[in-house]
């Protein structure tokens, strides 16, 4: 497997000629680096002007490797080819490196780059990017691969301390400016000569903190001191794949990239495995779309019931900064607001507290000047019982504890448990398989008055703050519960009936789609020029979307859940509205132009203004490079051999929607899809792309 490595973006306040300077005394050795030995010229260019300097060189590197490893390998040093490509009149400076031992066995390319700010000519940006492919290794390919991803990431932390080392080294010497390269001139070629700033007639540059790093304004890369600053220290292989899941992002997700907080947070729950914490981001976001969560601190308003009975609420802070919410738990009805409001509202009262929990993370990173990723939940069990075991109510917290597992992780920084009475170790026992590992390790339990002594609740919060309810001077504006009256409880049939309804309401609907069993929409159109619109997501394969027109009805063909030979069809849920005697251009016809769309890419939105009445409609087909033409109908062997190949399914994720024609004024190019969910995580405020399926009026 491909290792890859991709740095943020270094902002140093120094000019791109004084940077130069530093680095060129890193040759032909650097004793600030031990396992650089040496190096030597191969070759070196100038263009005739002198503005590009091509150096070619052979470095030398000792790895630190177990001495056994070196004696297998046959080799005690390895050496590697530096390109480095100077262009004075860009002012850039190209670094590539590849290896020259064991080039047959393992590949390693790296690229280093040097260039102007592009908003400020006196600043230097530096960006690197490397890849390891181990091919082969005398069987010891995993422990070369972690060798060698530990020395490289060593040396990346030694940059900037090499390149800080060198502009002190300059300052000492009085060298403070270096003036551009300048074209020849007839009589002579101007050349770049150190000189010092008072000689200058120049101000000194003040080096008192030569590699100071400034926040990039490239809405595209992170800049380390951005990292630093407001997602915290991260190693440099960690910032590495939090920028390669945020470039794969921007490409298959534009205009609704989420914010570098909540990727870093999906990241970290998979311990920075890039293709886990992909699939698991993409899940969320698309759970998000799909029940509108971003809209749900605008939109939900909390039942009266709710605010006099569930005892909870924020709480000012932690020591760390960290939000702080309060739960008495013990002293809530939870059978009470179970019955009284349905699984369904609780879910969303929690999913709001989450919501508010990251907008006041982001608002306390502010307020502290150092990154604020997570809260801190106190949960006091004074008056816990049996009757909070309730199966209904202990139901309904484990599928909303796997709700919010799957779409908020690593939120939760602490909880700490006091008062935990005796039945707390059955309560527990229910709920912890269902808590990430990582989670259960955040959790402090305290039993009876523990939490007042030595290492209890004064070590994670300031005293003044403390509730009134835990013996503390702050009052603390959560309600004090109670039980729920039963005469708001709903009926038996009523909760039944909401048993399995989790934001049923969500304007999406999901279908699947086989190879040979399209899914298809019909809508009838009674109004000329009324407008049909579209949003839909890929969730899993390729699919190619077609609009269809007939004037006829289609008469949806019989549900056939078995197929030859008595074999359940993977394809038997889908109605087939296209009559397979149907001949296109005849009795139907392709009112828009197939549209190829891929497991990944952003959301498809679209339009299309109908010209006819009639029926119209949408038809999602399942996509192989050796797929048929888009008028070709469903076969029995295409259904059947769905049985044998499993991948050959796909998911979608859609809405449609139907707008009359006095109710749309205006150019169709534009129109889109009114009720589009995009996340409200979206770093940056984009107008969504328009779709590839721009509007067309029917022929």
């Amino acid at each position: 497997m491909v290792q890859q490595y991709q740095s943020p973006v270094r902002v140093y306040k120094q000019p791109f000629e004084l940077i130069m300077a530093a680095y060129a005394r890193r040759f032909p050795k650097c004793p600030l680096i031990p396992v650089f030995v040496d190096s030597e010229i191969l070759s070196q260019s100038e263009s005739k002007d002198g503005s590009v300097v091509v150096t070619e060189r052979r470095c030398t590197i000792d790895v630190e490797a177990p001495r056994l490893l070196k004696r297998i390998a046959g080799v005690e040093y390895l050496y590697f080819i530096q390109k480095n490509t100077l262009n004075r009149r860009d002012r850039t400076l190209r670094i590539e490196v590849h290896n020259e031992t064991f080039s047959s066995r393992v590949i390693v390319r790296e690229c280093c780059s040097y260039t102007v700010h592009p908003e400020n000519e006196d600043w230097t940006c530096f960006e690197q990017t490397a890849s390891l492919d181990i091919k082969s290794f005398f069987g010891f390919e995993s422990t070369a691969e972690k060798i060698a991803m530990k020395q490289y990431a060593g040396s990346i932390k030694k940059g900037k301390e090499i390149i800080e080392y060198h502009l002190r080294e300059l300052e000492e010497e009085g060298v403070t400016h270096i003036p551009r390269w300048m074209a020849p001139v007839e009589g002579g070629l101007l050349s770049a000569v150190p000189v010092s700033g008072a000689a200058d007639g120049l101000p000194g540059k003040d080096l008192a903190n030569p590699t100071e790093l400034l926040t990039s304004s490239n809405d595209d890369k992170l800049d380390a001191d951005y990292i630093r600053r407001y997602l915290g220290d991260l190693t440099p292989l960690q910032e590495s794949c939090l920028i390669r899941l945020r470039q794969w992002l921007q490409e298959t997700h534009k205009g609704k990239i989420p914010k570098d907080q909540h990727v870093l947070r999906f990241l970290k729950a998979r311990d920075f495995n890039m293709d886990k914490a992909r699939e698991f981001l993409c899940q969320s976001l698309t759970w998000r779309k799909q029940h509108q969560v971003d809209f749900l601190l605008d939109t939900w308003e909390r039942p009266q019931l709710l605010q006099d009975y569930y005892t909870g609420g924020w709480h000012h802070h932690d020591r760390d900064g960290r939000p702080l919410y309060v739960l008495r738990l013990g002293q809530m009805d939870t059978k009470g607001l179970v019955r009284a409001l349905g699984e369904e509202v609780l879910l969303r009262q929690v999913l709001s507290i989450n919501e508010e929990g990251l907008k006041r993370c982001e608002e306390n990173t502010r307020l502290f000047g150092r990154p604020i990723r997570c809260w801190t939940c106190l949960v006091d069990l004074e008056g816990l019982n049996m009757r909070h075991l309730w199966r209904p109510g202990v139901k309904a917290l484990l599928r909303i504890i796997e709700v919010v597992e799957a779409n908020y992780p690593e939120t939760l920084g602490r909880l700490l448990i006091l008062r935990a009475p005796r039945v707390f170790p059955v309560l527990w026992t229910l709920v912890s398989p269902l808590i990430d590992e990582n989670t259960r390790k955040k959790f402090l339990v305290y039993a009876g008055r523990d939490y007042q002594g030595p290492g209890g609740l004064v070590d994670y919060i300031d005293r003044e703050i403390i509730p009134d309810f835990l013996g503390g001077d702050c009052l603390c504006d959560v309600p004090e519960g109670g039980a729920v009256p039963k005469s708001l409880y709903r009926t038996a049939e009523e909760l039944e009936n909401e048993e399995n309804c989790l934001l049923t309401d969500s304007i999406y609907k999901s279908a699947s789609i086989f190879k040979g069993a399209p899914y298809e929409v019909l809508i009838e159109i009674t109004e000329a020029s009324s407008v049909i619109t579209w949003d839909f997501d890929v969730c899993k394969g390729d699919v190619l979307f077609n609009i269809y027109h007939s004037k006829r009805a289609p008469q949806p063909q019989k549900k056939d859940s078995l197929g030859a030979h008595g074999i359940a069809s993977l394809g038997a849920a889908n109605t087939q509205l296209i009559d397979k005697n149907w001949v296109l251009g005849k009795d139907y016809s392709m009112v828009e132009k197939a549209l190829t769309c891929r497991e990944g890419e952003m959301s498809r939105q679209g339009s299309h203004v109908t010209r006819w009445p009639g029926f119209y409609i949408l038809q999602w087909r399942f996509h192989s490079s050796a797929a048929s033409a888009a008028s070709s109908l469903p076969r029995v062997d295409d259904v059947l051999a769905t049985l044998q190949v499993s991948s050959h399914k796909c998911k979608i994720m859609y809405y449609t929607e139907v707008l009359g024609s006095h109710d749309f004024r205006g150019s169709m190019t534009s129109l889109e899809s009114c009720q589009s969910g995009f996340s409200q995580l979206s770093a940056a405020t984009t107008s969504s792309s328009r779709s590839c399926a721009s509007s067309t009026v029917s022929r």
